[in-house]
């Protein structure tokens, strides 16, 4: 008998088998819905009106409705739009997060203990609409992008995330830092942000999903609707035809085909950017997460 848990024994075949036919059951069943959407998207519109709606594998392939929508200029506005969002936004998200991750980080900083329970106090009762309704009103917020990313400037779960990897760096690299002379910004710009490169993408690419998804807010606080980001068309466009009537941009394409099409062109770049930091995420998550 061997002396490992069972947890780390090798499985025998037959469990392998399972967890292979487990593992491609639960793939098929996220991918399907995404080729569908991709293929409704592409299809012929009198494909899509033939099949209900849905197309699982489109006959002959058909632009139109993305050449419809992009034509429109209200689908192109919405993306850059949240571009813009999502890049200020996360870029202002990362540099407040990071000093104030840091600054809790830091055994010697006065008053740390009462701000670290003022900042959790927050997560474990979050605003609801109607105060942060009220703070955009009186800070004159209102059509402006602004909006958007200073209220939610800051997220309490990636400042703890944070926190706790800065906690987790030894404190003899601060130590010898200060017997050179380093300040508490040398040491931040010299040794923190070069070892947190894993977390500041996990970090960043929440916030980066969070700025790009936001469309709820944007109702609330526009009342210009070319100032809608990608997040609301994509609702209006989603929740049924009259939004395309509404637009403007109905045209000779499905409306299940154009619907389709503005969730493709959403989700893109989420999408395109997320391979690339996959690598840092479970590394990120972890290490933050050990003294949090």
């Amino acid at each position: 008998m061997s002396g490992y848990p069972a947890w780390q024994g090798r499985p025998t075949l037959g469990v392998r088998i399972v967890k292979g036919v487990a593992l491609a059951f639960i793939v098929a069943l996220v991918l399907f819905p995404l080729w569908a959407v991709v293929a409704t998207s592409l299809a012929d519109p009198q494909q899509v009106i033939d099949n209900g709606g849905w197309v699982i594998w489109p006959e002959r392939l058909s632009f139109e409705a993305y050449s419809e929508i992009l034509a429109g200029g209200i689908v192109s506005r919405a993306l850059l739009v949240s571009g813009g969002i999502t890049v200020v936004g996360t870029a202002l998200s990362l540099v407040c997060t990071i000093g104030l991750a840091y600054a809790l980080s830091r055994p010697r900083l006065y008053g740390g203990k009462p701000l670290l329970l003022l900042v959790l106090f927050t997560f474990l009762f979050p605003p609801g609409m109607v105060p942060l309704f009220l703070v955009v009103h009186e800070t004159g917020l209102f059509d402006s992008y602004a909006a958007l990313i200073l209220p939610f400037l800051i997220n309490v779960f990636n400042l703890v995330v944070m926190r706790g990897f800065f906690q987790s760096i030894p404190e003899e690299l601060f130590e010898a830092a200060r017997l050179d002379g380093a300040g508490e910004w040398a040491m931040l710009r010299r040794i923190v942000l070069p070892l947190s490169k894993a977390v500041m993408a996990v970090v960043g690419l929440f916030y980066a999903v969070a700025y790009w998804n936001r469309f709820f807010e944007a109702i609330i606080y526009f009342n210009d609707q070319t100032k809608w980001p990608i997040g609301t068309v994509l609702r209006q466009y989603v929740t049924g035809g009259a939004a395309l009537a509404e637009f403007g941009e109905a045209g000779t394409a499905s409306p299940q085909s154009v619907q389709m099409a503005v969730v493709v062109l959403a989700t893109l770049p989420i999408v395109i950017v997320y391979p690339f930091l996959q690598r840092y995420f479970v590394k990120g998550v972890l290490t933050g997460a050990l003294k949090a």
